[in-house]
Parts: C-alpha cells; sequence; structure tokens
C-alpha cells in the first residue's frame, strides 16, 4: 500500500487559527467529506460491476455476456482502481525501486487476466485499492491528532507597544515584553502572570483538561487558554523556544525516529519482495522438470496468488501506524516520547533512578515544623521571625515569609548578616538572633540538644539574649509520589533507587517515605553518573533514570532512557532527555511502561497474524488448495485487521 509521509509543516499551513470565522470551518469541512466521498467513487463503481459480472456469470443470464464482452465489462471494472497502482508501479520502476507492493500487484492482477481469471483480478485490484483507503482513513486520524496540536499554536500576540496593546506575530515579540490575552485566547508565548490570577485550560501542554488557577508571579505556558477575564503576562522566551514550539518539534522528530523492529521490517520487505518474485517465477516454470502431467496456465496461477499473498503490505503499514498509535497515546496523557525506539526502550526497564528534588517533591521548600519555647503566641513568635527574614534573600527566607500572620507586621531595625550563620538585628526593641546553631553558640544561647538530631534545614531563634525555638524547612513530596512508586512496582520493574545532591539524611528519609530499594545523598552530578554506569554493568539490566536539574543533564544522556519533567524541569534536561513528562507527575513514569508494552503487544499481534496467514495461504496456494480469493484474504483482509488492530491504541485506556 502506498505510504504517505505526514508532513507538520503543510498541516501547519493548513491549519485553521483563532479568528477563522465559523463558516470558513464549516465550509472547509463540508469540503474535505466532499473529497472523502470521491475518493471512494472509483472503488464503489469497481465493486458494481464486479458484483454485476460474478452474478451473471454465475446465473449464466445473458448469452452475450461471454468473450470480447465480457473481457471489456471486467477491464472497465478493473481501470478505475487498477490504472493508479500500475502507474505507481512504473512511476517506481524508473526511479530504480523495481520491486514494490504496486508492482507485485500489478504483476498478480494483469496475469489472472492473461489467463481468463478477470473477476479475480478485479477482485485483488479492489480489495487492495479499499486497503489502501482504509490506510489513508487510519493516517488522516493521525494527522487529526497531530494537527489539533498544531491548533494550539497561537498566531498572534497582543503586545504593549507606544501605550498600546497592539496584534503582532508572535515570532516578533521579544523577551520581557509585556502582552495581554483575552477570554478563550490562547497565550501566545511562555512567561510569567503580571495580573492577580488566571484560569487556564493547560491541556495542549499538559494533556490535562481540567482547569488550572495560576496566581500572580507564577510561570504560564504558550498554547493555553485563558478561561476568564483579561490577563497579562510578562515574555520570558521567544517564540520559537516556547513550550508549545518545543512539543511540535518533538513529536515531528518522534515520527521520524523509527524503532528497531519498525526498521527491521523496512529492511526485510526490500529483501523479502524480490526473493517472492522469483520464487514465484520458479513455481511457474519449475514444475516443468519434475511434474508429468504440467499445465502450464495452472502453474501460473498459483505463482499469481504466491505474489498477491506475498505482498508486505500488512507488515509496512501496520508496524508504523501501531508505533504512531502509541505515541499519540503517550501525547494524549501528558509524556512525550521522542521516538518509537523509546517506547520499545522503555517496555524493557527494569530498574528505575529517580532524582529527589523537583523529581518526587515538589523542588519547593515549606514550613515543616515549628517549635515555640517561650510565653510568646505562635504568630508573635513567628512575627518577630518574619520581620528579620524579610532583609534576607535566602530561599529559606522566602518559604519563612509564606507564613500567614494576622495583624500588624513587625519591624526589624540594625539588622546585618553574619556570614555563613544568620541575621541578627533588633525587633519592638529586643536583640534577635536567626540562623543556624553556630549563630547561636557564638553568641552564649544554649541550644537544646533535640536539635542536633534533626535533619531538615533549621532556623533558630533567640529574642533577648534567650532561645525561643525553631522552625524545620522541608521539600514537600508531590502529591503522587508515593503512588508513582507502588505503580512502578506494580508494572514489573523489580528495582527503584533513589539519588539526590541533597543531604545524604534527607534522602535516605524521603528514600524511607516512598518505600525505594535504597537511596544515596550528597552526590554530585558525577557522582550520579557514576552510580548509573554502575548498575547498567550488571548483566540484563536497562536503567530509565528521571530527573529534572540541569546537574542531571549528563545522567539523563547515559542512562538507557532518560525521563525528564517538562513543566519543572530545566531546558538542557528536556533537551537531552528520551521521554518528557508534561505534567511534572512521576506516577506517569508507570503509564508510559504500559503504554510501550500495549504499543509492543499490538506489533508483535501484527507481525504473528501476517506471518501465520501468509505462511499458510503460501502452502495452499503452492499445492493448488487456495484460490486468489483466498490470496486477497492473506494480503488485503489480513493488511485490513492488522491496521484495525494497530488504532486500537488511539482508544485505549489504561488504568
Amino acid at each position: 500500500m502506498k505510504k504517505e509521509k505526514i508532513n507538520l509543516r503543510d498541516l501547519g499551513k493548513k491549519g485553521h487559527q483563532g479568528e477563522h470565522s465559523h463558516a470558513h470551518h464549516q465550509n472547509h469541512g463540508n469540503s474535505n467529506a466532499s473529497f472523502k466521498f470521491r475518493s471512494y467513487i472509483p472503488a464503489v463503481f469497481s465493486l458494481v460491476l464486479l458484483i454485476t459480472g460474478i452474478t451473471i456469470d454465475y446465473f449464466d443470464a445473458f448469452p452475450f455476456f461471454k468473450g470480447r464482452v465480457r473481457i471489456v465489462w471486467y477491464l472497465v471494472a478493473y481501470i478505475p482502481v487498477g490504472f493508479p497502482v500500475i502507474k505507481e508501479g512504473w512511476n517506481s520502476i524508473r526511479n530504480g525501486d523495481f520491486f514494490t507492493e504496486f508492482f507485485l500487484m500489478s504483476i498478480a492482477t494483469l496475469g489472472a487476466f492473461v489467463i481468463g481469471e478477470y473477476p479475480e483480478g478485479v477482485a485483488v485490484m479492489l480489495f487492495y485499492t479499499v486497503g489502501e483507503l482504509f490506510q489513508n482513513a487510519a493516517v488522516n486520524k493521525a494527522k487529526g491528532n497531530i494537527k489539533a496540536l498544531l491548533d494550539a499554536r497561537p498566531d498572534e500576540a497582543l503586545v504593549y507597544r507606544n501605550g498600546d496593546f497592539i496584534s503582532v506575530n508572535p515570532e516578533t515579540v521579544e523577551i520581557g515584553e509585556k502582552i495581554q490575552i483575552r477570554v478563550g485566547e490562547k497565550i501566545p508565548l511562555d512567561g510569567i502572570l503580571l495580573s492577580d490570577k488566571a484560569s487556564l485550560n493547560t491541556a495542549a501542554i499538559t494533556g490535562e483538561s481540567k482547569p488550572d488557577s495560576i496566581p500572580r508571579g507564577e510561570k504560564v505556558y504558550a498554547g493555553s487558554i485563558n478561561l476568564d477575564g483579561v490577563v497579562e503576562v510578562e515574555t520570558t522566551k521567544e517564540f520559537k523556544d516556547s513550550s508549545i514550539a518545543r512539543i511540535l518539534d518533538m513529536v515531528q522528530n518522534a515520527t521520524a525516529r523509527k524503532s528497531k523492529t519498525e526498521l527491521f521490517i523496512r529492511k526485510f520487505a526490500r529483501i523479502y519482495t524480490p526473493i517472492v518474485v522469483f520464487l514465484a517465477i520458479g513455481l511457474t516454470f519449475l514444475p516443468y522438470l519434475f511434474v508429468g502431467d504440467y499445465v502450464f496456465r495452472d502453474w501460473l496461477y498459483r505463482a499469481l496468488i504466491f505474489l498477491v499473498v506475498s505482498c508486505p503490505c500488512a507488515l509496512v503499514i501496520s508496524i508504523p501506524l501501531g508505533y504512531f498509535g502509541g505515541l499519540g497515546a503517550a501525547s494524549r496523557n501528558g509524556i512525550l516520547f521522542k521516538g518509537a525506539s523509546f517506547l520499545d526502550a522503555m517496555t524493557k526497564v527494569n530498574t528505575v533512578v529517580v532524582d529527589k528534588t523537583g523529581t518526587v517533591t515538589k523542588g519547593v521548600f515549606k514550613i515543616k515544623e515549628l517549635v515555640n519555647i517561650t510565653s510568646l503566641s505562635e504568630q508573635e513568635f513567628m512575627q518577630y521571625l518574619m520581620a528579620m527574614e524579610t532583609q534576607s534573600t535566602h530561599p529559606i527566607a522566602k518559604a519563612i515569609l509564606e507564613y500567614k500572620t494576622e495583624g500588624p507586621d513587625f519591624d526589624a531595625t540594625n539588622v546585618s548578616e553574619v556570614a555563613g550563620k544568620g541575621l541578627k538585628g533588633t525587633v519592638n526593641g529586643k536583640p534577635v538572633l536567626v540562623g543556624n546553631k553556630a549563630l547561636m553558640t557564638s553568641n552564649s544561647i544554649n541550644v537544646p540538644s533535640e536539635t542536633d538530631t534533626i535533619d531538615e534545614s533549621i532556623v533558630m531563634v533567640a529574642i533577648d539574649g534567650k532561645f525561643a525555638g525553631y522552625v524545620t524547612i522541608a521539600d514537600e513530596l508531590k502529591e503522587d509520589a508515593r503512588q508513582a512508586i507502588e505503580q512502578i512496582r506494580e508494572a514489573g520493574i523489580s528495582k527503584i533507587i533513589m539519588l539526590s545532591g541533597d543531604k545524604d539524611s534527607i534522602t535516605q528519609q524521603i528514600s524511607e517515605e516512598l518505600n525505594t530499594d535504597w537511596a544515596k545523598g550528597g552526590l554530585l552530578p558525577e557522582d550520579k553518573l557514576n552510580e548509573v554506569k554502575k548498575l547498567q554493568e550488571q548483566p540484563e539490566t536497562t536503567v530509565a533514570f528521571m530527573g529534572d536539574g540541569i546537574n542531571d543533564a549528563p545522567v539523563l544522556a547515559a542512562s538507557d532512557i532518560g525521563i525528564a519533567m517538562g513543566g519543572l524541569g530545566s531546558d538542557v534536561a528536556i533537551e537531552t532527555a528520551d521521554v518528557i513528562i508534561q505534567t511534572d507527575q512521576p506516577s506517569k513514569i508507570a503509564l508510559a511502561v504500559k503504554i510501550g508494552r500495549s504499543t509492543r503487544k499490538i506489533v508483535w499481534q501484527n507481525i504473528g497474524l501476517a506471518f501465520g496467514i501468509k505462511i499458510i495461504v503460501l502452502i495452499l496456494g503452492a499445492g493448488g488448495l487456495a484460490t486468489m480469493w483466498e490470496a486477497v484474504f492473506a494480503d488485503v483482509g489480513v493488511a485490513l485487521l492488522a491496521i484495525l488492530n494497530a488504532i486500537r491504541l488511539q482508544r485505549m485506556t489504561w488504568v
């Protein structure tokens, strides 16, 4: 069957943009329907003539339907479906590609006419054409899935210039400019939200269709749809580097990267087809040397059956379609594979190594515990601490300042930083120290011994020369972190390991909470790399590494499968990884494994189906026990079954 290349750029030119009218969409839809109907007319015409001819033959209804009249009737039925295939075969020969499915079909059907099997010649070509129409429908569905992504690409931006918002091409907007997005419009570029809040549909980016509420100062991504009110955004990336552009580029490259199975089948078909042609020639003439009652017509008929059966359409079409279905199913679930080869590789993973910060944790500091040993209320204690931390730019200070207090804030004066220890100053006329144990001991403050056993980052507070208490700061686990580890184990992955640059004590604590097999902290990027290489040296070990930061890039590149967080992840990590989790949910790893396994299962089902039925009918045909009708089923019928089986991936759900 004819293979059609899916060109995203061509699709992009045809994609409808936001300002197009409803009438334009409707007219375009009608023209598409009209084109589809016209493409079926030749097959319908041939089918009507074929059925009519077979009926007349069977009942011998018209005496004149013999000789030339019968030949002309079946030729008229043959030409609408046969001529395009013969033309393709001829063009392939002119381009040096002699042994194609077009050549096989042309020789087989014209040969059927030569020996007087006109209905069977028409039937072979008719069902081949019907199979190609089914294939085109499947490819168009795949195109539609990609086009849905392309339609998410904004085509204009309202940018603030010279005191007013003007409409421009998003590619002309520079980093740092202010853009406005109205209700129902798509955000054209990645940026930071300037408005108080925004309600966005991020389905094009994350695969999650539920509205996402974004507060001021948070990142927003191109392709997200503004659901409520006019919002303003300060751009942080150029259009070509935006999330939606990056996703489109990954999808386009993914369709071009073939799996080993797919590459093997294509190479196999190129060797297999000429072998089949020469076997068919041998089947026609060699029996003359060994069979006493040799009849040329009978053995030619068997050879023609051999040619029809051996056409590799079912394999060449259904296998790429199976992988394409897997890639599409993954992208709908917020998982981007950078190629079919990684779908295959995902099925072999038996060891998963995860980074900690930003991968199984949120990468955001929060107050975990507050201990106040003074007579002050918790609110007052925190007001003393927050008054001091407003003078600091440390990430831990930001976490402390997110604490909500009631009443007026306290003011800190004479605040100074003690290098490597913390802050000292005055609040409400009282000297205050905020920092680590070294700051306390250097100022003769007695610190309770219980603080020595605390693994998390700790901020101690002394007020008026006395130890007042402390807060511990820790990273939060992602909501689905525990579920992720459980599902990875349920997927049959035997070993789960955590590697982190954070303190080993904290890494071990998180590892214990999540029930990973073992963990190691305090690692530099090269240490993580060495640990993964040691794992890869173990026999029959396939390692998937999941990370998010720039420091994870070397490990992502070296592992058998590199998985990056698409939202929190750094650009370097995303570029290096083989699989991108757009939703930042570690539980998607198990889903990626399931999709990979389902894809591989369907691909091998198609291979087994195609080879099994073809071998049976080839043997029957060579022995004279199968007719051209069985050959049609073995070729076109199997191809259709394989295509329908591959399409199942686009409708599957995974729990």
